[in-house]
């Protein structure tokens, strides 16, 4: 599958609005701006700090299209290859014996405040590590190793002397991935010098006093080797890496943060100062994650700004590739904007967030999966946002396979051929046949035909490959509701979850379908409560919880759930569909078809939409088209894997229709379909027996009337039926008795041979229609043989 080049208008966004800033007399680069007011005062806000005399010589540190980290997977080290600078005029000054090249992780300080090109070029050969820089090897090795308390205690403790931008960067990272929120946000948040911090003496450190100097064991300051002991080792030229050879004593002073963070700064330094928020992108977005951690989500807000601030600039949109081939920051911040939205139960603001995230950038997988997984779009809007997003230019060799992979995942009820040629190419072409998310793609693609069981083999592969796939879990537990057999292991799976992840939702929303599977209700509508608790955005949680209200008859109360799953995934016609029928059943009929063709417009192959669509119609007196939508339902039905009971009803309406129609041979054969996928529906056979009590067939109408009566003795229709039936069938059986006896007395005298009487008789049944065979029998008369013939036959034939 080619890449197609983007529309010329993914989606509509709103314009940026212009509110004057309370701050705007403050300069941007100070620690008291606020950004709280305007999307734009906070772009305003990035390129005035640039003015800085730090920010200046690390502009990279505020492009949007840059990642947090310069990252490659041929390289061990985040921080780009450096190239020596040769020229005829410098030669290389490698150190003779104790010199050798930094650990690529000890002096990492490129990834947040990128260094300038200037720099990268002036780096040397050889390097002599300090102490600084084993402590960022330790710092990153155990952030490797998930030792974050030994990342934090040594990222501490280089903070503290190279009062450096990135060290504070990484130490609120370590705070970060161990829940310190509060710190890690007061660590961005704080003041730091706009200056970069002070250089190491080029020759050698001065002599360390106190608890900060280590001296030599012997006079001269010789170490054991014969060379001085240093604690951080110098370089030869104060440019590049050198820098982070750091003399303590050289330090510049602290800047004063009292209790209240940076209220107790002094005015005289608020020009001098500003903080890793406003000086990085990256600082901004790890901040505002603190804010969404800690539940400040308006905070979190007000940080960010409700719209991208980079939005119509050079430097943004998706013709704009990524300059180190990572995932641009800006795309990051949309995501992450629209999870706010979501928070904020503002749906349709969070899905232009989410859409404008993937745009920036293909690779934001979450972005994408909040879009597919919560049905945000509808299957059309959905299919030419994804074919239409930029691969090609943000991902020049991977376009076709990041294409693919997002194909995969869309939904199944539309563009089954291309679906099909994606999962084959995933799988000959990419090797992916065994991967959780190719598998998912057959999976979805088996439910949506109704073919349950190959669909929980699938599921079932994927459940023994990873122990939790999110998307598959609810397909797997739809299909073992589906299928009766597998009840038990639905029982077992649940208990499982539940010992195994309690915290999770989808364990609880397994034991809600357990229950509901075996009717009990109440006990199903609890652990389903829970679980809409536990993710108030779970939606198949919300149509569960909406079924046990409409197994008990709560319409109105099943309305409701329907309609909270309605605005949680707006792109799937399942919620409206089940709007529609109970409104059904609340004879609501206008509500109801909105609800119907509002699903329609979405899906309209859905087999039970297309038999709520009859009943439509039916109540409308249209019998014609409701037939038309039940066959359409059954044909549609033809390929499902489970039990054929379930669509015995549509069988029924089918038959219904045509007993309106006055098509009662076509009406017993459906009928007694129905009765050959339920023996004992009580419902279908009063009906059958209503066909045969039209067509006069009295004998097989009252067997099917009692065969009903057996099953539901107390269905009042059809006890008047019956008892209809029977007086019919008694009147009818008297007359015939009559004539029976009336044919004996006749025959006999036939016998007497006497002609005056033969002559009375054959003029008497002449009058009905019959006549007398030689032989004595009645026959029917034919042609003109009734014509003239008395009316008063019979009476004398009796009386005779």
């Amino acid at each position: 599958m080619t890449s197609t080049p983007p529309p010329s208008n993914h989606f509509s966004l709103p314009p940026v609005p212009s509110l004057p800033s309370p701050s705007a007399l403050r300069p941007r680069g100070s620690i008291g701006s606020t950004f709280s007011f305007n999307p734009s005062q906070i772009m305003d806000s990035y390129y005035d700090a640039n003015t800085s005399a730090f920010t200046q010589r690390i502009p990279m540190a505020l492009d949007p299209n840059r990642s947090i980290l310069a990252s490659s997977p041929a390289r061990a080290s985040p921080q780009p290859k450096r190239k020596s600078k040769q020229s005829p005029n410098k030669t290389s000054t490698k150190p003779v014996g104790g010199g050798r090249q930094p650990h690529p992780l000890a002096n990492d300080t490129t990834d947040v405040f990128q260094d300038s090109e200037d720099d990268a070029d002036d780096e040397y050969d050889s390097y002599e590590w300090g102490m600084v820089d084993r402590m960022r090897l330790w710092r990153h090795d155990a952030l490797m190793q998930h030792l974050y308390e030994t990342a934090a205690f040594w990222g501490d403790k280089i903070l503290s002397w190279t009062n450096d931008p990135n060290d504070a960067f990484w130490l609120a990272q370590t705070y970060f991935m161990t829940h310190q929120y509060a710190r890690a946000h007061r660590l961005l948040t704080r003041p730091f010098p706009l200056a970069p911090p002070n250089k190491s003496p080029t020759n050698s450190a001065p002599p360390l006093s106190n608890a900060n100097t280590t001296t030599a064991s012997n006079s001269g300051g010789a170490g054991p080797n014969g060379s001085s002991t240093q604690l951080f080792s110098p370089t030869p030229l104060d440019k590049g890496k050198s820098r982070e050879s750091i003399n303590p004593l050289a330090m510049p002073s602290r800047l004063p943060v009292g209790a209240a963070g940076l209220v107790d700064v002094p005015e005289t330094l608020l020009d001098q100062t500003s903080r890793l928020v406003d000086m990085s992108l990256a600082c901004r977005y790890l901040a505002a994650q603190c804010m969404v951690r800690s539940g400040k989500w308006t905070e979190a807000m007000e940080l960010i700004g409700e719209a991208n601030p980079f939005r119509g600039s050079a430097k943004s949109g998706p013709a704009v590739a990524n300059m180190d081939g990572g995932i641009k920051i800006e795309a990051s911040m949309c995501y992450l904007r629209g999870l706010l939205m979501l928070k904020l139960n503002r749906a349709d603001q969070a899905k232009t967030c989410f859409m404008e995230a993937l745009a920036l950038d293909v690779k934001c997988a979450d972005a994408f999966s909040q879009l597919v997984n919560a049905e945000m779009l509808s299957p059309d809007e959905e299919w030419e946002f994804i074919q239409g997003l930029s691969y090609q230019t943000q991902t020049p060799d991977d376009a076709e396979f990041v294409q693919l992979i997002y194909t995969s995942r869309l939904r199944k009820d539309k563009h089954q051929v291309e679906h099909a040629l994606t999962r084959s190419r995933l799988v000959d072409d990419y090797g992916l046949g065994d991967n959780p998310d190719v598998l998912f793609s057959f999976a979805d693609a088996l439910y949506t035909d109704f073919r349950w069981a190959e669909c929980y083999a699938v599921t079932a592969r994927i459940m023994g490959l990873t122990a939790l796939h999110v998307p598959t879990i609810p397909l797997h537990i739809a299909c073992m509701y589906h299928l009766n057999h597998l009840h038990s292991k639905l029982f077992l799976m649940a208990h499982e979850m539940v010992d195994r992840e309690p915290e999770n939702a989808l364990s609880w929303y397994a034991v809600g379908v357990w229950y509901l599977c075996n009717g009990k209700w109440g006990q199903a509508r609890s652990y389903l409560s829970k679980t809409t608790l536990m993710d108030p955005r779970f939606a198949p949680a919300w149509a569960a919880f909406g079924h046990t209200f409409a197994m008990e008859a709560e319409h109105d109360h099943a309305v409701t759930a329907y309609s909270t799953c309605a605005r949680i995934f707006v792109g799937s016609h399942l919620p409206l569909l089940f709007i529609g029928m109970e409104q059904i059943m609340l004879s609501n009929f206008r509500l109801a078809d909105e609800a119907l063709h509002a699903a329609a417009a979405l899906c309209e192959n859905d087999p039970l939409l297309c038999n709520e669509r009859g009943v439509m119609a039916f109540n409308h007196g249209d019998y014609e088209k409701a037939a038309d939508f039940f066959q359409e339902a059954i044909d549609r039905a033809q390929v499902t894997q489970s039990s054929q009971q379930t669509w015995a009803i549509t069988y029924m309406n089918l038959g219904t229709c045509f007993r309106k129609l006055r098509k009662l041979d076509e009406a017993v054969k459906v009928y007694h379909k129905v009765l050959e996928y339920d023996s004992r529906h009580s419902i279908a056979l009063g009906f059958l027996g209503m066909v045969y009590h039209m067509l006069n067939d009295l004998d097989k109408a009252i067997v099917k009337y009692h065969e009903a009566l057996s099953i539901d003795p107390i269905n009042n229709n059809i006890l008047e039926l019956l008892n209809t039936a029977l007086e019919t069938s008694t009147a009818r059986s008297a007359q015939t008795l009559r004539y029976e006896e009336l044919a004996k007395v006749l025959h006999t005298k036939w016998h007497r041979e006497d002609p005056q009487y033969r002559a009375r008789v054959v003029a008497a049944w002449a009058a009905q229609g019959m006549t007398v065979s030689p032989t004595g029998q009645l026959v029917p008369m034919t042609g003109r043989g009734r014509q003239g013939q008395g009316q008063h036959g019979e009476a004398d034939a009796m009386q005779e």
